[in-house]
């Protein structure tokens, strides 16, 4: 199998293609970033001068040396711009939401085994610091039986976006389909699928057609509770993961630097990106047989979004299995489309 660096198009170069994905791209020695579709103003070629900037998807997919396309647009168009890059032939990484329900994505994944090509999910938020620490607490077994899990993600934002496909009642719009998956993501890598959910949703800035506001109650075997909260007005965030087990417990900040960084204009390769600073640490409550306790604080291992573009191209050039499964994905897509 060929080791050629894979020839990359972005189906946009917004804000999450000029941040989350081309800086990636160009650095990974194992791709090319080649083409990205602009259908208004060519903007790329002033940060990359030799990418192709293509004005229609159909020139773009026409291109018979790209192999990879990245799909980092609005929610409501991934299933059908995933579906033409597959059926172009190419392999093709979708941000979250893969898809905006079970059908579609049952529907995406038979296409893509059937024309023989890849189907990634962009679920970078494995690779957050703050989360890299709670896999490390949890898989170390310090907290003993977990009784309970608590993931937040909140945001102050009671200004209504102006992009109108945020705000307008269509599929996959509403906080739910933004940062539920971000949150499913994790609870799911680390635990599997729950036994059951059930689904919250609220509306509470003014004007608002669209969810700010979700919860999601996963009940698992052996008691575990975990509750997925997100909302776009708190003012004052508390901890974004909160764990209870039957010998501690454990609290960390929503700390990761990756984003900042970036929107900075860091390098994913410079040697402080995606490392926490002192202060950031989580705190671990341990309790000893005795009944006294023992509080520790936890570095969190650095981030980096550079491992899930690894495992991409580990997947098509060398046939290895990409970390975020397709079952993982059915189920929460199946979660998502839960009744309220």
């Amino acid at each position: 199998m060929s080791d050629s660096p894979i020839s990359t198009a972005l189906l946009a170069y917004g804000m999450s293609g000029k941040v989350f994905h081309a800086p990636f791209l160009v650095l990974h020695p194992g791709f090319s970033l080649d083409a990205a579709l602009e259908r208004n103003e060519p903007k790329i070629q002033h940060d990359y001068p030799s990418v192709r900037s293509y004005r229609s998807l159909d020139e773009l997919l026409a291109d018979p040396t790209l192999e990879l396309a990245v799909v980092n647009t609005p929610n409501n168009t991934h299933f059908d711009l995933a579906q033409q890059v597959l059926l172009a032939g190419k392999h093709v990484l979708i941000e979250k939401p893969v898809a905006t329900s079970t059908a579609q994505f049952e529907e995406l994944w038979a296409l893509g085994q059937q024309v023989g090509r890849h189907v990634f999910a962009y679920h970078n938020r494995r690779w957050d610091s703050d989360f890299q620490a709670v896999r490390r607490v949890v898989e170390s077994g310090q907290l003993g039986q977990l009784i309970e899990a608590h993931f937040r993600f909140d945001r102050y934002k009671p200004t209504l976006n102006t992009k109108a496909f945020k705000e307008t009642l269509i599929p996959g719009s509403g906080l739910l389909y933004d940062l539920g998956p971000h949150l499913l993501d994790q609870v799911i890598s680390l635990f599997g699928q729950p036994l059951s959910a059930t689904k919250t949703l609220g509306q509470n800035r003014e004007g608002s057609q669209v969810d700010d506001f979700f919860n999601l109650h996963l009940r698992y075997a052996n008691g575990l509770n975990v509750w997925l909260t997100s909302s776009l007005l708190v003012a004052d965030p508390g901890p974004a993961y909160v764990l209870h087990g039957t010998r501690g417990s454990y609290r960390k900040q929503r700390t990761d630097p990756q984003e900042a960084q970036l929107l900075q204009g860091m390098s994913p390769a410079s040697p402080t990106y995606g490392h926490e600073t002192t202060g950031q640490e989580g705190v671990l409550t341990r309790m000893n047989a005795d009944g006294t306790s023992q509080v520790l604080t936890d570095m969190a291992p650095h981030g980096d979004y550079r491992q899930l573009f690894e495992a991409v191209y580990q997947a098509i050039r060398h046939g290895a299995a990409y970390p975020i499964r397709e079952e993982e994905l059915r189920w929460q897509n199946e979660i998502l489309d839960l009744p309220v």
